[in-house]
């Protein structure tokens, strides 16, 4: 699917397959700590889903473990790989791929530095964020319909769905 970013740059979305194999240069990790989504507090953007660059000769997997862990502490359990995206520039031309990770983590780890984050925040729904409160990432179409994605594939029950 084709949408536009809110600074009108095209994305092209694709929901994967199981034979799908990650290649992408980020990753982004919707994950979940028990029944809650587990974001993370970056310090310029605001609350986000933690994620990053892939770095040199590391696969889509590693960088999610390494990210979730460098952002929140978290331990990764489980991931799906579920989706894929790409964001070009307004001429045209390819600025990045991301490939998109539903995440089950189990343990949070209390650490003295989150880099580039002031760490691990957790919330049943994501309207609980403020817009003050919320990075511009969580109001990306993209990242949205990813979410949306991972509920359909039944990735991320809250507590009171299951019941």
């Amino acid at each position: 699917m084709i949408i536009h970013d809110q600074f009108d740059k095209e994305i092209r979305l694709n929901f994967t397959q199981p034979q799908d194999k990650p290649n992408g240069e980020h990753v982004l990790a919707i994950a979940f700590l028990n029944d809650s989504y587990l974001l993370t507090r970056h310090k310029k953007r605001g609350i986000e889903f933690p994620g990053g660059k892939i770095e040199q000769g590391e696969s889509s997997e590693a960088a999610i473990v390494r990210e979730v862990y460098e952002e929140t502490g978290g331990i990764v359990a489980e991931m799906t790989y579920v989706a894929q995206y790409t964001v070009y520039h307004p001429e045209g031309t390819k600025w990045f791929t991301k490939d998109v990770f539903a995440v089950q983590v189990d343990t949070l780890e209390s650490k003295d530095d989150y880099l580039e984050t002031a760490g691990p925040m957790t919330c049943k729904h994501l309207d609980e964020i403020s817009d003050e409160e919320k990075s511009f990432l969580l109001e990306d179409e993209a990242i949205l319909k990813c979410v949306e994605r991972v509920i359909e594939l039944g990735l991320y029950q809250k507590k009171e769905d299951a019941d």
